[in-house]
């Protein structure tokens, strides 16, 4: 059987799995990375991720081609990474060639966000249709879309940084980790809700505790998931008036709060589309739990002939 092998790379993680090309994962690990530190340089990131990979493949002789999402902006489908938000030292870095060089396999390598609106588009809940809109809500915000049933970079690999859209125009915006303020991940992601409860409580707690807590009763924890789910459905809001795309989904392990964040979001999107699309767009959380980016990889692996 033909397999190839999916990374999802994070800030302080890189997941890997073994793929068949039905979409089944067959084998899968985490293993740990600090690429969260701004400083981390070019060679510090390719030694990383060859040793993790070679430590995973080991003795899989059936594994053709590996396809890797990682966070930042790609040149198209040529694997080179010209610069990525949060990790300011890495620039201009033929990412896919260096470590095909080194692990003997061909590699393709492209967004995060990107990778997870293929895997749902494949697999998930986006399944049958050809224009959808995916959202991955984790530690930041990013999105990919599919338009025409293909996946839409735009001419320097930056489409889709929903994250990045400023959502709060004030002089005193809370600041972004790509240096601007007002930014849509500063105020609904993962870390933001865990910096904004830590300001309001003085307690520092994870996401998904805080979600906890929001359900528990907790004002302060549902004042702030209700604040980001409002942002969110606003944000969403301006994308669709511009793509008229009727379909989203949405990944990343803040989805969790689906429960807090869906009905205040849908409510914010309708208030804010133009007329005729009021009532009309669909958001919808992933089907495939964490595993989007991982599945939408090994979707670009098993095409890379055709990306080449």
């Amino acid at each position: 059987m033909t397999t190839v092998l999916a990374a999802d790379v994070g800030g302080t993680n890189i997941r890997l799995a073994i793929v068949s090309d039905k979409g089944v994962i067959l084998e899968a690990v985490s293993t740990p990375a600090h690429f969260s530190k701004r400083d981390i340089s070019a060679k510090k990131l390719l030694s990383t991720l060859a040793s993790a990979f070679l430590d995973f493949l080991d003795d899989k002789t059936n594994v053709t081609a590996i396809g890797i999402g990682f966070p930042g902006f790609f040149l198209g489908n040529s694997g080179v990474l010209s610069s990525s938000p949060n990790l300011p030292m890495l620039k201009e870095i033929d990412l896919g060639k260096a470590l095909s060089n080194t692990l003997g396999l061909p590699v393709v390598v492209q967004n995060d966000a990107l990778c997870a609106a293929i895997g749902e588009h494949r697999f998930g809940a986006g399944m049958g249709r050809s224009n959808i809109i995916h959202i991955t809500l984790g530690t930041g915000i990013g999105a990919g879309l599919i338009l025409n049933n293909l996946p839409y970079t735009g001419e320097d690999g930056m489409a889709m940084e929903f994250g990045h859209l400023c959502i709060n125009p004030d002089d005193h915006a809370r600041v972004c980790g790509c240096g601007n303020t007002g930014c849509l991940e500063a105020y609904a992601s993962a870390s933001a809700i865990v910096s904004q409860f830590e300001e309001k409580s003085g307690t520092q707690m994870e996401a998904k505790e805080i979600y906890q807590y929001s359900l528990n009763g907790n004002k302060q924890a549902k004042e702030i998931l209700l604040a980001a789910g409002a942002y969110l459905g606003a944000a969403i809001a301006e994308v669709v008036k511009i793509l008229d795309i009727r379909y989203v989904t949405i990944s990343g392990g803040l989805s969790a709060a689906w429960p807090i964040l869906h009905p205040v979001l849908m409510k914010h999107l309708n208030a804010r589309v133009i007329p005729p699309l009021k009532g009309k767009i669909t958001v919808v959380r992933s089907q495939l739990d964490d595993k989007a980016g991982l599945l939408g990889a090994a979707a670009l692996a098993f095409d890379i002939k055709q990306l080449r």
